[in-house]
């Protein structure tokens, strides 16, 4: 292969000091770059409005921060405006700063979001460089599993401009082979389909402000969930099971993140009157290792309604620290077989909480499966998770086109 090192353009949503799995990965990706010699540019929208574009260094990754629009909306067609505004705003950007004229080797950019089209158009025109798709939200299609869009003007809209970001990549890399599937029909002579796994680097623990010896659920054995906390995750389920687990004084259950849903999941626990739970905003992702050290099983939750497949970012962080998984996700998704095969977990797919909660009191009950749980994780994590092993991937679409 050859050893040529790359100038890589790296465009996502996401760069920490975001605290959002996205903005780790994409560190995680740029500093691996880094570390094998090419020269990544993290491109990223930035909320200032006093220059058009900014420059700083991070543990010796360049991050190109270029104005552009709020797109945190919870309006969602205040964020649809400011999404299909963004790569306008962000080119603008990109012509007032010393990059305009860089001349790329490859462009990798992160979906979501699906409007970087414009954006991605145009360096792969300027430079007339490999360009690979990191798609890890196959999105209208999952709102149609939703019955939250239907297939009208605005669906059609919307996979316009997911369609335009399929055609101007030269590889589209999907999170598990089930979802090869989804974009199949834009397989052809100059196009690839990649299976690209998610990926993390293994963080040192560096402590947590989130103490739970401090906290009501001191003592207990902890059921953790970290993230997103919206409508794709269905996290009802798991409010049921710490009702259901309520008498149960040595379990508990802590929510850390973010979401549309927060708001409603905290007046069900008012509701119910649960003194077992806990919640906390997001939290800094330096802190998660110490976090998840004091927790003793990791949740992951994927509503039953999906048809497509993911793999999240916090299952890799779970296996990291050594937490067994409990996961209440689709039928047939490919990460409930990867659970079982490996053993770091148990998985459960349908509605049944009393089925949920046997699963739950058997990964914490049983000592010795508990902690061959717990050793598996790092394992799988390190054979299957790697950032390395992304770059490699990544980086071949540039290879074949210079070999």
């Amino acid at each position: 292969m050859c050893e040529k090192k790359l100038r890589i353009a790296l465009i996502s949503m996401h760069y920490p000091p975001m605290r959002t799995s996205a903005a780790v990965q994409i560190r995680d990706l740029a500093q691996e770059m880094l570390r094998q010699g090419h020269e990544p540019l993290v491109i990223v929208p930035s909320g200032t409005r006093s220059v058009p574009w900014m420059v700083e260094i991070i543990d010796g990754v360049k991050i190109l921060r270029l104005h552009g629009t709020q797109t945190q909306q919870t309006n969602y067609l205040k964020r649809t405006i400011s999404e299909l505004l963004l790569p306008f705003m962000m080119i603008h950007g990109l012509y007032k700063s010393p990059f305009l004229k860089t001349s790329w080797d490859l462009v990798v950019w992160y979906s979501p979001t699906i409007f970087f089209g414009p954006l991605i158009w145009f360096l792969k025109r300027s430079s007339r460089c490999p360009t690979y798709l990191i798609l890890r939200d196959i999105f209208p299609e999952w709102t149609l599993d939703f019955g939250l869009m239907g297939k009208g003007p605005i669906y059609w809209f919307f996979k316009g401009v997911a369609s335009l970001q399929y055609s101007l990549a030269d590889t589209i890399g999907v999170q598990t082979p089930s979802n090869l599937c989804y974009v199949s029909r834009w397989k052809n002579a100059k196009r690839e389909l990649d299976v690209l796994q998610n990926w993390q680097t293994p963080a040192l623990d560096m402590g947590s402000s989130i103490q739970v010896r401090n906290t009501s659920l001191s003592g207990r054995k902890i059921f953790v969930y970290i993230g997103n906390m919206g409508i794709a995750q269905g996290m009802d389920i798991f409010i049921d099971l710490a009702d259901q687990l309520k008498y149960q004084s040595h379990l508990g259950f802590l929510f850390v993140g973010r979401g549309s849903e927060i708001s409603r999941l905290k007046t069900s626990i008012a509701e119910l009157s649960l003194q077992n739970v806990l919640f906390f905003d997001e939290v800094d992702s330096k802190e998660m290792p110490g976090l998840l050290s004091q927790c003793h099983v990791g949740l992951l939750a994927l509503d039953p309604r999906h048809k497509t497949h993911n793999i999240p970012g916090k299952f890799i962080t779970y296996l990291l620290a050594g937490l067994p998984v409990l996961a209440r996700v689709n039928t047939d998704n490919d990460i409930a077989q990867l659970i079982e095969k490996e053993g770091v977990g148990r998985v459960y797919v349908g509605d049944s909480v009393k089925v949920l909660s046997t699963l739950a009191e058997a990964i914490i009950g049983n000592s010795t499966e508990y902690e061959n749980m717990k050793s598996r994780g790092p394992v799988l994590a390190g054979r299957m998770f790697s950032p390395a092993a992304a770059v490699n991937q990544m980086t071949a679409t540039a290879y074949s086109k210079i070999d």
